[in-house]
C-alpha cells in the first residue's frame, strides 16, 4: 500500500514544472543545433556574394579552377580542361594568395637563383 503511493505523482504542481523542463530543452536546442546552424548558413551566403573573378576555388566535388564569369544563376569555372559552369552554391572554399604565397615564393626564388647563377 505504501509503495503505492509513493508511485503516484502528485496531481496538481507538476504542469508547471513540466513546462519549465520544456522550455530548457527548447532553449538547449536552440543554443547547441538551431543557432550554430544559422551562423553557417549566414557565413556561406556572404562567402558566395563576396566572389570575385579569377578567385581560385576548390568545388564540392573536389574540382579545382579559376572563376572566369559570375552570373545570376551560377559561376563560370576554368579548368584544365575547359570551361564549366557551376551553382554558386558548389563552391566549398576559396585559395588564397596568402596560402600559395610561401610556395609561390619559395619557387620563384629558386628560379631567379637558378637564373642568376647561369649568368
Amino acid at each position: 500500500m505504501m509503495l503505492t503511493l509513493f508511485l503516484q505523482a502528485p496531481a496538481g504542481g507538476n504542469n508547471s514544472m513540466m513546462l519549465i523542463m520544456m522550455g530548457a530543452m527548447f532553449v538547449g536546442f536552440y543554443f547547441l543545433m538551431i543557432r550554430p546552424q544559422m551562423k553557417k548558413q549566414k557565413q556561406e551566403k556572404k562567402f558566395q556574394e563576396e566572389l570575385k573573378v579569377g578567385s581560385r576555388v576548390v568545388l564540392t566535388s573536389g574540382l579545382h579552377g579559376r572563376i572566369a564569369q559570375i552570373q545570376e544563376d551560377g559561376v563560370v569555372i576554368e579548368t584544365l580542361s575547359g570551361k564549366l559552369k557551376f551553382e554558386k552554391a558548389a563552391i566549398s572554399r576559396e585559395f588564397t594568395d596568402a596560402r600559395f604565397g610561401e610556395k609561390a615564393t619559395k619557387t620563384s626564388d629558386k628560379k631567379e637563383i637558378t637564373d642568376t647563377e647561369k649568368k
